[in-house]
């Protein structure tokens, strides 16, 4: 199995492969000509978010800032906004729904290290894939950690620490967030 394919699957993988680390740099180059493009040119930015991401839907839109590790496990839906310095380290799969809004500085993580000292100090690492549903809002300076699923309808309060899944229809604040409302 390749150190990509073990990467994708969630196992322990070697992020120094010739072949991720030509990923990485491959994603780099795009997302820095994403950012330095002038505003205007919309074809152009749709473009290149396409070539980017795994999948878009319609009207895909990112504020400059951008950064991604790979782009290629990134699929988001129709209408799909990022803010400013959106950060989506995607060594697992990230799935955005449809009307998903990201305000600025949020960090969709789905990399993660073994706990253990000696199995960190390895230079290995893991991912868990992150989905996010439909018509959700993700306040400025939040986090989604590795491995959480956010419900449809959602509301992600500013400031907020993801660490567990988060059921349809509420609002979520906090470290660890917790529910805080029902919309």
């Amino acid at each position: 199995m390749t150190e990509k394919e073990k990467m994708i699957r969630g196992e322990l993988y070697a992020p120094g492969d010739p072949v991720l680390l030509a990923a990485r740099m491959r994603a780099r180059a795009l997302c820095r000509r994403y950012n330095q493009m002038e505003e205007g040119h919309w074809e152009e930015r749709e473009a290149l978010t396409r070539e980017l991401f795994g999948a878009a839907g319609a009207d895909p839109y990112l504020e400059p800032g951008f950064r991604c590790d790979y782009g290629f496990n990134i699929r988001v839906g129709d209408n799909f906004y990022a803010n400013f310095d959106c950060v989506m380290l995607d060594a697992a799969p990230i799935t955005i729904g449809d009307n998903c809004m990201i305000a600025p500085q949020v960090g969709i993580y789905t990399a993660t290290h073994p706990i253990d000292p000696q199995a960190r100090n390895s230079g290995r690492e893991f991912a868990r894939p992150v989905t996010i549903g439909n018509n959700v809002w993700i306040g400025g300076h939040a986090v989604i950690n590795p491995g959480v699923t956010i419900g449809n309808n959602v509301v992600v309060a500013s400031g907020a620490v993801v660490i567990r899944d988060v059921p349809d229809n509420v609002v979520v604040g906090g470290n660890p967030a917790r529910i805080l409302k029902q919309v």
